[in-house]
């Protein structure tokens, strides 16, 4: 523990588990105190005691980020009881597969909702907050489907976009408060959402972590991988970063794999 980020008071979304927790645990451990928002009452709150246990302070708040009156209640909560609020990390998302020909209305309107509308609302009720504490630092998780097309995440790939947008948007519109905005952009996590995910489509977990061996440093990530990118954007090290992208994927932005770049 190095304390990079002490008394700092951060929100991170759908922190119950995978990145998110791996994100809040990191956080919590490097001096910050954290708001765990997730609408998994039950792993919410075991994830928030996991780090008070190991000596840190955090705060279980119910939050469907989907519906902007959870997202107001998640902002005046954490500010009244840590009283003040240094940071954002908006890593709730949902990526289903599916084309063009595949994608509903309905799965589309739930696609954006959970990606690109649950940063708005928080960032809308959150930004305030950090203009009367003077400033703070807000985090957008993103994917390299917001920069590469792939034809099997339309809706995915949209909203990532629109993602990083909105992070360029918030950056130039409130630096002048102090406020940075940035994107980070993870790479093959395994996570539980991952293993699902794979479940779901009839893949063999056992198949999927042999490919992180073909991988350029020979493993899938850990949410711990991307967390110490957030620990970083979080603290007053990157006072002059913002507006910026930040890929802690491995080198798998660049297609990059051992032994071939092609």
């Amino acid at each position: 523990m190095t304390h990079r980020v002490q008394d700092k008071v951060v929100i991170v979304t759908g922190a119950a588990q995978g990145i998110g927790f791996g994100i809040a645990e990191m956080l919590a451990r490097e001096g910050a105190r954290v708001v765990i928002a997730d609408k998994q009452t039950e792993k919410g709150e075991a994830a928030a005691a996991r780090i008070r246990d190991a000596g840190g302070e955090a705060l279980f708040q119910y939050a469907d980020v989907t519906v902007e009156a959870d997202c107001a209640a998640l902002a005046q909560a954490a500010a009244e009881h840590f009283g003040r609020l240094d940071g954002l990390v908006n890593n709730v998302g949902w990526f289903p597969r599916a084309t063009l020909e595949e994608t509903t209305t309905e799965l589309w309107e739930a696609i954006m909702n959970v990606n690109v509308r649950s940063a708005f609302y928080c960032c809308k009720y959150v930004i305030p907050i950090m203009q009367r504490g003077g400033g703070g630092s807000i985090v957008n998780i993103g994917s390299i489907h917001g920069l590469q097309a792939s034809s099997n995440l339309i809706a995915y790939g949209a909203a990532k976009g629109a993602l990083l947008n909105l992070t360029r948007t918030l950056a130039g519109a409130y630096g002048a408060d102090r406020i940075r905005c940035n994107y980070l952009i993870p790479g093959w996590v395994m996570s539980e959402g991952e293993i699902a995910l794979a479940k779901s489509r009839g893949v063999d977990v056992n198949e999927l972590r042999a490919q992180g061996a073909q991988l350029l440093f020979g493993r899938h990530q850990t949410p711990q991988d991307a967390a110490y990118a957030v620990v970083y954007l979080i603290s007053d090290e990157s006072s002059q970063v913002t507006g910026s992208i930040f890929h802690i994927d491995a080198g798998m932005s660049t297609l990059l794999f051992r032994g071939r770049s092609d």
